[in-house]
C-alpha cells in the first residue's frame, strides 16, 4: 500500500507538476546505476538465485525490477518520497485531490473504500450489478447492503447501472444509509450519470464510491464518458491493467472532498494491503500515468478511430452485431457508452458466447475477455493497431463461417429480470460464516445460500450469501454450467451440491 499523497489541479504543487517525470521508474534506474547490493528480500537477489528455466521464460528484467519499496527503491524511512511523488503526479493528471497506488488489484481497493464509508451493520446503497469483490467486502465487513436494482434490458438480458432516481428512492426508504456505491462503466461499457448520482448523495452529505475499474482511460480523452472525479464522486477505484498499460493487479484510489477523511481511508486500506508491495506494479502505474499525461489524447483518439472501424466491420459480418448507443442508451437504459469494450452479440449465429470464445482460442489463437450466453467482448485499447484489428476481424469472419457446424448452441435458461432477483434473507456475513451444510442442488430452492456463485467474467454474482435460493436462478446456473459458463467460486465445481445455511440457522 502506498502513502496517501495530496495533489489537486490549482494547488501550487499541482501548477508545477512535471509529467515528463516518472519517480518510480527513475528511482529504479538509479538503483541499478548505483550497483546496490541487497542482503534483504527478495531472495532471488536481482535474478542471481532464480531458477534458470524461470529466468529463460520471464527474462531477467522482471527480477531486476523486483526490489523492496522501502529499503530498496527508497531508503528505509522513504525520505526520497519516491512513491508519494508518483502519486501526486497521478492525482494531478486526473484532477483528484489525493491518490495512492495499490498492488492487490481493485478487488482489494473497493473493499477498502467500502470500509472507509460504512462499518458493521451500517447500511450502504449498492447497485446489484456490483462485482464479486464488493460482495466479498460485505462478507468481511458486516455492512448491510441495500440493493439498488440495475436498469434491465429484458430483450438482451443485460444490466445497466442504476439511475440517480433509483438511488434517490432508496435513500428516502433508508435515510440512515452511510453512502452509495455504483459500478460505472460496467464490463459491457454501459455508463451511469455519475454527476446526478453524486448530487443525490451530497444533498444528504454522504459519499459516493464509484467502482470504475473499467474506466482508467476515461480522463484522457474528451469524447469518452465523464469519469468519476470530474463527476463529483468522493472515492474512485480504478484498475490500470484493464484499459490502461499497467501490469495485472495494478490499481489506484482517487479521493476528493472532505466526506471521507484521507487518513481513515488509508487506515482501512492498510488492514487489507500487503506489506510487501511490488515495485514492478508501482512502475507500471507510474509509467502509464506519464504516457497518458503526455500522449493520452492522441493515443486514445487513435484507439477510438480504430474501434469505430472495427465495430463497422464486425457489423458487416452476417450473424454478428456490435452493441452500440442505440442498444444501450435511452429511457430506462444506460446514460452513456464507452465504445472501446466492443461487445459482440453472436446470438444470430445460433451459438453461445462460450462457444465463440472457445472456438476463437482453439482455432485462431485469439483470446476474448467477456463471455456470456450470447456475447463476446473484443476490447480495443491504445495498444491495438490495424494489424491486430485485422487478425481479430479475420478470426471473427472465420467464426461466422464455422458457426453452422457448432449449432445448436446449448440453451442457457436466463430468467426474466424479476426472476433473477432473490430475497436477501440475512446479512451476507452472517450466512457466510454461520452454520452451513451442503445439499443437493435439486433440494436447494427455498434454502438460504451460504456461498457466492459468480459467472466469470464479468464477475457479477448470481447468488449471494444470505439470499433465499429460487428454482429459476438454480436452473440458470445449471444450464449455464452445461453450456460452458465459468463458476470459479462455487464450492462444488460441478454444482451438484450447494452450500446453504443449516435449518437451525435459518
Amino acid at each position: 500500500m502506498g502513502v496517501l499523497a495530496g495533489a489537486r489541479s490549482g494547488n501550487p504543487s499541482s501548477m508545477a507538476a512535471d509529467h515528463t517525470r516518472a519517480p518510480v521508474l527513475e528511482a529504479l534506474a538509479d538503483y541499478h546505476r548505483q550497483g546496490r547490493m541487497s542482503f534483504a528480500p527478495p531472495g532471488h537477489k536481482q535474478a542471481r538465485g532464480a531458477d534458470p528455466a524461470v529466468r529463460e521464460v520471464l527474462g531477467d528484467a522482471v527480477f531486476l525490477g523486483d526490489v523492496l519499496a522501502s529499503g530498496g527503491l527508497d531508503d528505509r524511512l522513504t525520505r526520497g518520497r519516491v512513491l508519494e511523488r508518483a502519486q501526486e503526479l497521478m492525482a494531478d493528471a486526473v484532477h483528484a485531490d489525493q491518490t495512492f497506488f495499490t498492488t492487490c488489484g481493485s478487488s482489494l481497493s473497493v473493499k477498502a473504500a467500502m470500509l472507509a464509508v460504512a462499518g458493521p451493520h451500517e447500511k450502504l446503497l449498492i447497485g446489484r450489478d456490483a462485482h464479486k469483490s464488493v460482495v466479498s467486502g460485505l462478507i468481511l465487513s458486516g455492512i448491510e447492503p441495500v440493493w439498488i436494482e440495475p436498469r434491465w434490458d429484458a430483450e438482451r438480458h443485460l444490466a445497466h447501472p442504476p439511475s440517480a432516481a433509483d438511488f434517490e428512492q432508496a435513500f428516502e426508504a433508508h435515510p440512515d444509509a452511510k453512502g452509495a456505491l455504483i459500478t460505472s462503466p460496467t464490463p459491457y461499457g454501459a455508463c451511469a450519470d455519475l454527476s446526478a448520482v453524486a448530487e443525490v448523495c451530497h444533498r444528504r452529505s454522504v459519499p459516493l464510491i464509484v467502482d470504475e475499474a473499467w474506466g482508467a482511460h476515461l480522463p484522457f480523452h474528451p469524447v469518452l464518458p465523464s469519469w468519476a472525479m470530474d463527476a463529483g464522486a468522493d472515492i474512485c477505484v480504478t484498475s490500470i491493467h484493464k484499459m490502461g498499460s499497467g501490469l495485472e493487479q495494478g490499481s489506484v484510489f482517487h479521493l476528493q472532498g472532505d466526506l471521507v477523511p484521507a487518513d481513515l481511508l488509508q487506515m482501512r486500506a492498510d488492514l487489507l494491503g500487503t506489506t510487501s508491495p511490488s515495485v514492478l506494479l508501482y512502475a507500471g502505474l507510474d509509467g502509464w500515468r506519464r504516457q497518458m499525461a503526455l500522449h493520452g489524447e492522441e493515443l486514445l483518439g487513435a484507439a477510438l478511430d480504430l474501434a469505430a472501424e472495427v465495430r463497422a466491420a464486425v457489423e458487416a459480418i452476417d450473424g454478428m452485431h456490435v452493441n452500440d448507443r442505440d442498444d444501450y442508451c435511452g429511457a430506462g437504459m444506460a446514460d452513456d457508452l464507452d465504445p472501446l469494450p466492443g461487445i459482440i452479440d453472436v446470438d444470430a449465429l445460433g451459438i453461445t458466447g462460450y462457444q465463440a470464445a472457445d472456438w476463437l482460442r482453439e482455432h485462431r489463437s485469439i483470446d476474448m475477455h467477456l463471455t456470456d450466453h450470447r456475447r463476446i467482448g473484443a476490447q480495443i485499447t491504445h495498444a491495438d493497431d490495424r494489424e491486430t484489428a485485422g487478425q481479430l476481424l479475420a478470426a471473427l469472419k472465420d467464426l461466422a463461417e464455422a458457426a453452422p457446424d457448432l449449432r445448436p448452441g446449448p440453451r442457457v435458461e436466463v430468467p426474466s429480470p424479476s426472476g433473477l432477483r432473490m430475497t436477501q434473507a440475512c446479512l451476507p456475513r452472517d450466512a457466510f460464516f454461520g452454520p452451513a451444510e451442503k445439499v443437493p442442488v435439486s433440494e436447494a430452492a427455498g434454502r438460504i445460500a451460504a456461498e457466492m456463485i459468480t459467472p466469470y467474467p464479468p464477475g457479477i454474482p448470481a447468488v449471494l450469501p444470505g439470499e433465499r435460493l429460487t428454482e429459476p436462478v438454480l436452473r440458470y446456473l445449471l444450464t449455464g454450467l452445461e453450456a460452458g459458463m465459468n463458476l470459479p467460486d462455487a464450492t462444488d465445481a460441478g454444482l451438484e451440491t450447494i452450500r446453504v445455511a443449516t435449518r437451525v440457522a435459518e
